[in-house]
């Protein structure tokens, strides 16, 4: 039971955040924790918001896997602006997994829809270009095996040179962009509006950020070819 002036033992702080003291007196030490107060040499309160703290810090540590010297200067610098972090994250995330569940293709349907052999579809999984689950494949690994599907009827096949390796050149090159741009998302989301309004936003903007790619995309080719045929 707190203390009337609202402060906690060690027991009841663990208890309450739900992490071990252990793990409560290693943060102690690490410096992501103010200094508790302490009656006597053997005996120290804690004040309740060290409640949400730990539990924020927990969470960066585990979900997001952050050190925890990282996380000394996120608390430091701004621990409100952490929280609203992680809670805009994990919105969307939430909101991600939801809409993945809803109508999720089998292999069998994607097979007969787009006429994509089974080796081509085991190689995409086992470079987790795909990533269907018990209930077969989300939108996105159908848009994908659409994709795929064009290309081979296109003429970008096997005989000409075109594998399923090729989709790994775009993974990589989109992998740095989109790491940047979840980084500018959040810094000017957060704080600025709530996290509903916020996931609502990104939401938004998926489908116009692909056609912008697109667009992008065909105008650099373009450009490139050219350039290698040396056009001024």
């Amino acid at each position: 039971m707190a203390t009337p002036d609202g402060l906690l033992k060690m027991s009841e702080l663990a208890e309450r955040s739900g992490v071990s003291a252990g793990t409560i007196k290693h943060y102690l030490r690490e410096g992501l924790l103010p200094e508790p107060v302490k009656t006597s040499r053997n005996m120290a309160y804690y004040p309740p918001e060290f409640i949400e703290r730990i539990r924020l810090i927990k969470r960066l540590q585990e979900q997001r896997f952050m050190p925890l010297r990282l996380i000394k200067g996120v608390i430091e610098e701004d621990p409100d602006r952490a929280r609203a972090m992680v809670e805009l994250e994990d919105r969307i995330l939430e909101r991600a997994a939801a809409a993945s569940e809803r109508g999720r293709a089998s292999r069998a349907e994607v097979r007969r829809r787009y006429e994509i052999p089974a080796n081509v579809l085991d190689r995409l999984e086992e470079l987790r270009v795909l990533t269907p689950n018990s209930r077969g494949y989300d939108d996105d690994d159908v848009a994908i095996i659409e994709a795929i599907s064009r290309f081979r009827a296109g003429g970008y096949d096997e005989q000409l040179g075109f594998t399923v390796y090729d989709t790994l050149r775009y993974r990589e090159a989109l992998e740095p962009l989109v790491a940047e741009e979840v980084r500018t998302l959040l810094d000017r989301l957060v704080g600025q509006v709530d996290a509903d309004r916020a996931v609502e936003i990104i939401s938004a903007g998926a489908e116009p950020l692909r056609e912008l790619i697109g667009a992008m995309h065909s105008k650099l080719l373009l450009a490139e070819l050219h350039r290698q045929r040396g056009d001024a």
